[in-house]
């Protein structure tokens, strides 16, 4: 079991570096400048490929900020639209930057796109409350903004993603009936602050209140990271160290269940049957719900191709739907063969 997950481990590692790489290369058709600086304006910014317009002669300036890519979904969500992107449309100029999961980075991004001259906006923001100014700085200055996954609290031109509190509220559920109406559970929530993290913890804290037998016992923010997840799940083994104390783990991401698999697996408390749940739609979570190491997981849709088809319709002035609801699918034992090979 070791070996299989440090197998894993190591295949994940490239992974995420071959994906990095094929975000730098992949697109031939449209041009994609990324940035690693705060200035997009500056020598930072790196041009991939030579610029391509449509048989009309128009091009459009796109700016896409991503608040990280430090997780497979965000990852695959960059990759695939800049894939679509090539592959549809030419006339696309595309400015790409990366928030390294700081409120701070991200405004400073979407500040300097703005600069920039971009026609239109996507952006995944990282926290809610602190991009929220910013986008509606770009929606004064006429600019669309189309938000991916997470949200922020001003109208938008349009958003994109899956519905999260309904994860949550299935999730409470789903841990209910595993654990026969009665269990105390931990709590390992996202970014502090994000609209999913808020999203996923409302719904599944509401839930709760229909299965009173269930009880949260500990929680935390562990930022959808693996680390932090791990961290924290190491601790809550030491201050429950018997046997019985915790029956199921709630994550919010795939990332930071893996973590917490981890650490019990350390702990040598693997055969004691917690349950751990987690969301996005990994591999290796799917793996792990295969060998039965997580209870399941929640399929949350990358977001992609449908952020550059929602772009492309904007900037021709086509109508989108202002909330474009995705759908969510549970992977549990009963289905996670159909979903092996699939994952991010």
């Amino acid at each position: 079991m070791r070996k299989r997950r440090e197998t894993m481990r190591k295949r994940k590692v490239f992974s995420t570096l071959f994906s990095l790489s094929m975000i730098a290369t992949l697109v031939t058709g449209c041009t994609v400048a990324t940035t690693e600086g705060a200035d997009t304006g500056s020598d930072s910014a790196k041009t991939t490929t030579a610029s391509t317009e449509s048989k009309d002669g128009k091009t459009w300036k796109v700016g896409f900020a991503q608040c990280s890519m430090n997780a497979p979904h965000r990852i695959k969500m960059t990759e695939d639209n800049l894939a679509y992107a090539e592959e549809n449309y030419p006339e696309f100029d595309i400015i790409l930057t990366d928030g390294e999961d700081t409120d701070s980075k991200q405004v400073s991004d979407v500040e300097d796109l703005i600069a920039n001259g971009i026609d239109i906006l996507l952006i995944s923001p990282n926290t809610s409350e602190a991009l929220t100014d910013v986008c509606q700085k770009a929606m004064d200055a006429g600019i669309p903004v189309v938000t991916l996954d997470r949200n922020v609290n001003c109208d938008v031109t349009c958003w994109i993603g899956a519905e999260n509190i309904p994860m949550g509220v299935q999730s409470a559920d789903l841990l209910a009936e595993m654990l026969d109406e009665k269990g105390n559970i931990i709590e390992v929530q996202g970014t502090a602050g994000a609209s999913a993290t808020i999203d996923r913890h409302q719904g599944f804290e509401d839930q709760l209140k229909e299965h009173p037998g269930l009880k949260v016992v500990d929680t935390q923010y562990c930022n959808y990271t693996r680390a932090d997840a791990m961290s924290y799940m190491e601790d809550m083994l030491q201050k429950y160290p018997n046997e019985g104390d915790i029956q199921a783990v709630y994550c919010h991401n795939d990332e930071m269940a893996a973590g917490v698999v981890e650490a019990i697996a350390a702990a040598g408390r693997s055969d004691e049957g917690i349950l751990v749940t987690g969301m996005d739609g990994n591999e290796e979570a799917f793996e792990y719900v295969d060998s039965g190491e997580m209870a399941f997981t929640v399929i949350y849709p990358t977001c992609a191709p449908e952020g550059m088809q929602a772009a492309y319709k904007i900037l021709n002035g086509e109508e989108v739907e202002q909330h474009w609801i995705l759908d969510t699918t549970v992977v549990s034992k009963d289905n996670v063969k159909d979903y092996l090979g699939t994952g991010l």
